[in-house]
């Protein structure tokens, strides 16, 4: 579980970028709203769909 989360963050850090930008809390806030979508959106496009055969 600890090898998945640090992943995640590692990909995220990667993607976004390791520090933050903005210096007020809203703004991070904001940031991290819009980040989080995006980066999700890129792992779905880089998953295989999958299809059971039964």
């Amino acid at each position: 579980m600890r090898a998945l989360v640090e992943a995640i963050f590692s990909r995220y850090k990667h993607v976004i970028g390791d520090g933050p930008r903005f210096h007020t809390d809203d703004r991070r806030q904001t940031g991290i709203g819009v980040a989080v979508p995006v980066l999700n959106r890129m792992l779905d496009l880089g998953r295989p769909d999958s299809i059971r055969i039964v």
